[in-house]
């Protein structure tokens, strides 16, 4: 929800890097004072899904 500070995962707009590697890195690590470490939360399937998905939002807007 932008309105609350989050970004639009569907205009194209990389806030630290595009791509699926750097996607994983950021769920595994998190962001600092912004997105919480999920690695302990997720298994390696599901991050690899959530990659894909969230990778995949990305390529919708870069379509339109």
């Amino acid at each position: 929800n932008p309105q609350l500070g989050a970004p639009n995962l569907t205009d194209g707009v990389w806030l630290h890097g595009s791509g699926e590697q750097n996607i994983v890195e950021q769920i595994v690590k998190g962001r600092t004072s912004q997105m919480p470490a999920h690695k302990d939360l997720l298994s390696p399937a599901k991050i690899h899904l959530l990659t894909a998905y969230v990778f995949s939002l990305s390529q919708r807007g870069a379509a339109q």
